[in-house]
């Protein structure tokens, strides 16, 4: 099971090199952070856009860009499409964001000719290393979907387990957030939770996957709150991966983690054919390098 990003990153290496479509390439951050990956065996990328821009970029930052390939594509929605369709054709493994729309690049992802569109929902997985837990924190969906149906909260609990078993964790553990552990028709978050907990005890999300809630955020991470609470709960304080209700509450968990925790992340989009690496331009170089180790664990685990 890997337990960290340095561990996450050392897999990417080990494994065979993943192929990397990257759409609109001349963005400097996202550029840096991908030559580096390359550099240390990580991937190996295609780079579609501008391409004067991206040498201009590369000689500006002294990024060696001469031994990738580079495809022409100056319009944005033409390099989304190219990006996207190397991934579906076979030419790459997975598909990473730069300088473009992220709506340009997800259109593109569900285009039924060319896209990687499945019958599952889109959604984003957030993994979090947090200095006071034991292990890596999986927090889903606090980046794409507003206020998921019961139907998607379950999709969304598919696509996580999928991102923790290319981890290489063997019995994963969710908790499904609400306010309160008691079920009650007043707050839906409590009522969806217990279905989802049920869902889970009928083998949905398979036999190795644990399913609790509702489960209020202490219990989750921490035993000691389950014991002061009297709580029993094999997922309290181990969770692997937090279901949040909302997109605002996993919005709200995920900076809190980073600004006010310090954690390291990585984030990636799940549910099409291959991962969507789709970083922020307030990430930082790790948080980038991070999440393309992590779709490049995850593509080869597909």
């Amino acid at each position: 099971m890997i337990k960290n990003f340095q561990e996450l990153i050392n897999a990417a290496k080990e494994q065979k090199t993943m192929k990397l479509a990257v759409a609109a390439a001349q963005d400097e951050e996202v550029l840096a952070a991908v030559c580096n990956a390359a550099k240390m065996g990580i991937v190996e990328p295609i780079l579609v856009g501008d391409a004067v821009k991206i040498k201009e970029i590369a000689s500006d930052h002294s990024l060696d860009v001469e031994k990738y390939e580079i495809i022409e594509k100056k319009d944005l929605n033409d390099a989304a499409r190219t990006a996207v369709e190397l991934v579906s054709s076979g030419k790459a493994d997975f598909v990473m964001k730069g300088l473009i729309d992220t709506s340009i690049l997800l259109k593109a992802v569900l285009d039924k000719e060319i896209g990687l569109r499945t019958d599952s929902l889109l959604s984003h997985v957030m993994v979090y290393k947090v200095p006071s837990y034991h292990k890596l924190l999986f927090l889903t969906d606090g980046g794409m979907n507003i206020a998921p149906s019961l139907e998607e909260k379950a999709m969304i609990i598919k696509n996580a387990i999928k991102v923790a078993k290319a981890m290489g964790i063997e019995k994963v553990k969710v908790a499904c957030l609400a306010a309160k552990e008691k079920v009650s028709p007043k707050m839906i978050a409590t009522v969806e939770a217990d279905k989802l907990q049920e869902m889970g005890k009928n083998g949905e999300f398979g036999s190795d996957v644990l399913v609790e809630g509702p489960l209020a955020f202490d219990l989750a991470v921490s035993k000691e709150a389950a014991e002061v609470k009297n709580f029993e709960s094999k997922v309290a304080g181990d969770t692997d991966i937090l279901l949040v209700p909302t997109i605002e509450v996993g919005n709200g968990i995920g900076k809190s983690l980073t600004y006010m925790a310090n954690a390291e992340s990585a984030g990636i989009i799940m549910g099409a054919k291959a991962p969507v690496v789709l970083v922020s331009r307030a990430d930082s170089h790790e948080a980038k390098l991070n999440s393309i180790a992590l779709g490049s664990v995850i593509a080869a685990y597909k």
